[in-house]
């Protein structure tokens, strides 16, 4: 479909508490994988907008950093990252993590689940605050009875900041054509934002760096903790067609970088060999890709680390 035949575009946030599913939703509605998905919280750093189009419709997905209670610097730039894409936003899509809001009403929760709960009772505040009305999707309900659920449904509409409930599983797809119905049907009328053939506008370099960063979290998560970072630091178009990417793994600590090199560098080896493999997929060539590690204890107070990121450092 060529873009003169949208007739509606606009922009759709994606809020919640961290880990509820949402960079897996936004690639279920993109169709591609647009942000990187891991089992860990906190992993989209910065909004990542992933395309989608339903019918004669442009939807921008805003992909955001999961709301939570920040201390640090870096927490405070990633929430209030989060906000900003959502009060910019034509819809805003609530993504609860259901299993959670389960467990706890059957006396089951983890900390985890109820530090989860937490956060979603912190996003209702800040939607009821800011006077707008989103659309409440229950993600994970492949989990459990749907049953069980309905108290939820009823306790949460009851807040007054919904004006449509989903159930819906991002992972096995179950509900989102209705959810993404919904979403298109807020968009407003207008032209198309993007080229229909352009899924993300995220820079290539970041989105590579991501792709490597997720491998790390996928290797690593029970060793590594958060301070890590990847940085594209060159990228060569080759004639041959194919690209030499450079990146830097930046490290927190001393010992963080012997966890992440391994015995005789294997850890990264390997890391680096599926990063490699998933860019050379997702740009449909060749790609020669080499990983360095090294340590900047202060990486995550200095100002530069910040603007790559799309994020503000003074939050």
């Amino acid at each position: 479909m060529s873009d003169t035949e949208i007739t509606h575009a606009g922009f759709c946030a994606i809020i919640g508490a961290p880990n509820a599913g949402k960079s897996t939703l936004t690639n279920a509605l993109v169709g591609t994988k647009v942000a990187i998905v891991t089992h860990k919280v906190q992993t989209t750093r910065f909004p990542v907008r992933g395309v989608a189009q339903a019918g004669r419709t442009q939807i921008v997905l805003v992909d955001t950093p999961g709301i939570f209670a920040a201390k640090r610097r870096l927490d405070r730039a990633m929430v209030k990252a989060a906000w900003s894409g959502a009060e910019e936003a034509d819809a805003i899509v609530h993504l609860v993590d259901a299993a959670s809001w389960v467990a706890e009403s059957r006396g089951k929760a983890s900390a985890a689940q109820r530090h989860s709960i937490e956060d979603d009772r912190r996003v209702v505040a800040q939607i009821k605050a800011s006077g707008r009305k989103a659309l409440l999707a229950l993600n994970k309900i492949d989990l459990f009875p749907h049953d069980q659920v309905l108290p939820i449904i009823a306790e949460l509409n009851a807040e007054g900041v919904y004006d449509e409930v989903f159930m819906i599983s991002a992972d096995n797809g179950d509900g989102v054509e209705e959810l993404e119905k919904a979403i298109a049907a807020r968009m407003p009328e207008g032209p198309a934002l993007y080229p229909p053939d352009q899924v993300a506008d995220l820079p290539m370099r970041l989105l590579a760096a991501e792709v490597t960063r997720e491998k790390l979290m996928l290797r690593l998560h029970q060793e590594l903790p958060y301070q890590l970072m990847v940085e594209t630091e060159s990228w060569e178009e080759r004639k041959d067609g194919s690209v030499k990417v450079q990146q830097a793994v930046i490290v927190g600590r001393e010992n963080h970088k012997s966890m992440v090199l391994g015995k005789g560098g294997a850890t990264i080896k390997d890391i680096g060999r599926k990063a490699r493999e998933e860019l050379s997929e997702m740009l449909g060539r060749p790609v020669h890709l080499f990983l360095f590690v090294k340590v900047d204890e202060r990486w995550q107070e200095r100002r530069e680390s910040y603007q790559g990121l799309g994020l503000e450092f003074d939050s």
